[in-house]
């Protein structure tokens, strides 16, 4: 009898176990599960781009006006990227923003084995920008700051392709005006 009631108290406990688990406070393990777990919720914007040959080419040009070859090289190395962007209403969607998702993030670049990358100018927005690949050679960016002109917001940025570290911090560099651009 004693073993029939341990099965059934046993299931109790793993369903619980499992419903915790799954609940708001849980943090994400990856970036793709950040974006996930976020997205469409209160406060949120996301967006993805996926760059196809149009696409570079026209951002080439766009680079080009703007000068520097990192950059132009770096928008050829673009290959997409995904923004989450979350703009606090209440008191306590300011405190999520300001510990809650940063911590959250920069937990999930860390176990994602992410380097930070020095950031070389003031001029980027304060953006914490970590990068993934092999030596000189990038295959991913991320980067953590806030919504340019939005108090208390909080912003991740996600690229993935070809770029060398100078790449990359010539691409962060125009981040605020990026995501300026893309909030209208």
């Amino acid at each position: 009898m004693l073993s029939k009631l341990r099965l059934p108290a046993l299931l109790l406990l793993v369903l619980l176990a499992a419903c915790r688990a799954g609940g708001p406070s849980t943090p994400a393990r990856t970036v793709a599960s950040f974006f996930s777990k976020y997205e469409g919720r209160d406060g949120f914007k996301t967006a993805d781009w996926s760059a196809d040959l149009l696409d570079r080419l026209a951002l080439v040009k766009a680079a080009k006006l703007l000068g520097g070859t990192d950059f132009t090289d770096g928008i050829t190395g673009i290959r997409s990227a995904r923004v989450i962007g979350f703009a606090p209403v209440t008191a306590s969607a300011r405190a999520l923003s300001r510990e809650g998702l940063r911590a959250e993030a920069t937990g999930i670049l860390q176990n994602e084995k992410y380097e930070p990358l020095v950031n070389t100018s003031s001029s980027d927005g304060g953006y914490q920008v970590s990068v993934r690949g092999s030596g000189d050679k990038i295959s991913e960016f991320a980067a953590i700051g806030q919504l340019p002109d939005v108090a208390d917001s909080f912003v991740l940025v996600s690229v993935n392709g070809n770029f060398t570290r100078s790449q990359v911090q010539a691409l962060t560099k125009y981040l605020p005006q990026i995501l300026r651009a893309t909030a209208k």
